[in-house]
């Protein structure tokens, strides 16, 4: 005999659903996403321990007879060194912000904050992850793995938000010296607590990655009159008769913000980047892209 589930399990399958949904469309976005970059070498072709031959260098007088090359110095009066290419896996480790604030858009025709910062990160995850590196996410408990099961578990992780959190704060977590470290987010929240996690991971010596996300909006903050600005999970609420007073001020907080994205950037040798959801999302792809398969 059957039964009439009740209203708590209808919305249990109900949120299932909808995640289910949402991580579908998140990764074939990514998928696409990745697909748009020419693949290529990944930039990991330098000499070192490996299988693969790279090229032939002259022989050094330091170098070992046992590591020449004698078939190929033979034809010639030099004698040559067979150099492999090194194929040392590296590990990825990415945050992207799931915070209140990251679901935002001003437009209908634009995509929320969160959805863009996880397009990123998951497009750049499956190109890495393809090329035998192991990629992970920083707020989860795991390390950084290789595979496209992992790829399948980072957008799962990625398709849920935290309205919760009006601010999301960089999740700590133990890395090894050189290896990358990839943080998403509009960066707007309590900026000790901000450089407190970040610092963390440039203590341990990881190479850094700052994408700021912001929509068009909170760049321009175009707003005239009598203004009511409300937090995306409600919890702040501000009200102004004369909005277009506060915008010099606004504008000057938001640059006082990236300037010190950027001097932390600076002072610990990583990279930093503002994206704007109104420009298409392969023009920060390819940056973080860029960025990282120039030290892989």
């Amino acid at each position: 005999m059957s039964r009439t589930p009740d209203i708590s399990e209808l919305n249990i399958r109900s949120d299932a659903e909808h995640l289910a949904h949402g991580f579908a469309d998140l990764l074939a976005e990514a998928h696409q996403l990745a697909a748009s970059i020419s693949h290529g070498a990944h930039g990991r072709r330098r000499a070192g321990h490996g299988e693969e031959f790279w090229q032939y260098r002259t022989a050094l007088e330091t170098d070992a007879l046992r590591d020449i090359d004698w078939r190929r110095s033979a034809r010639s009066d030099d004698h040559f060194i067979r150099q492999l290419e090194w194929q040392n896996t590296q590990s990825v480790h990415l945050w992207v912000d799931r915070g209140a604030s990251m679901q935002f858009r001003s437009k209908p025709d634009l995509p929320m904050k969160a959805h863009r910062a996880a397009v990123i990160g998951l497009s750049n995850s499956i190109l890495l992850a393809k090329a035998g590196e192991k990629v992970g996410l920083t707020d989860q408990i795991d390390p950084p793995k290789q595979g496209i099961v992992q790829i399948e578990k980072m957008a799962m992780s990625l398709s849920q938000t935290f309205d919760d959190q009006e601010f999301a704060i960089p999740a700590k977590k133990q890395m090894k010296q050189g290896q990358k470290a990839v943080f998403i987010s509009d960066f707007l929240g309590n900026w000790d607590q901000i450089f407190e996690s970040l610092s963390y991971a440039a203590n341990q010596h990881a190479d850094g990655y700052l994408l700021q996300v912001l929509d068009p909006l909170e760049e321009d903050f175009p707003f005239k009159g009598r203004t009511v600005l409300l937090s995306m999970n409600a919890g702040h609420k501000f009200e102004t008769l004369r909005a277009q007073s506060l915008r010099d001020e606004y504008r000057e907080k938001l640059a006082e913000r990236k300037d010190a994205l950027q001097q932390l950037s600076k002072k610990t040798g990583w990279r930093y980047m503002c994206h704007q959801t109104s420009e298409p999302a392969k023009t920060p792809m390819m940056w973080l892209y860029q960025a990282l398969g120039g030290h892989l």
